[in-house]
């Protein structure tokens, strides 16, 4: 979780779960999604919904805009692996 104020680093969405100590299994759990859809927006072939987003962002402690980022930065880091 982050204080309120405390900017947050540019994390893609695994590593913004890592930061939170949840494992797939974990967030999957608190979520209410499955540990594969947990697992697809972690390899970029899932865009979460803005509810699911929203969700996320409650159980990370930061805002919506901020899940929202993480999962470009998820897409982003996909693409240039397969570019490679």
């Amino acid at each position: 979780m982050y204080e309120r104020g405390e900017e947050m680093k540019k994390f893609s969405f695994k590593e913004l779960r890592i930061k939170n100590n949840l494992t797939q299994e974990q967030l999957a759990q608190k979520s209410g999604f499955s540990k594969d859809y947990i697992s697809m927006i972690e390899r970029g072939e899932r865009n979460p919904s803005d509810k699911a987003k929203a969700i996320f962002a409650d159980i990370f402690g930061v805002s919506v805009v901020q899940i929202f980022l993480a999962i470009q930065r998820t897409i982003s880091t996909v693409s240039k692996k397969e570019d490679s």
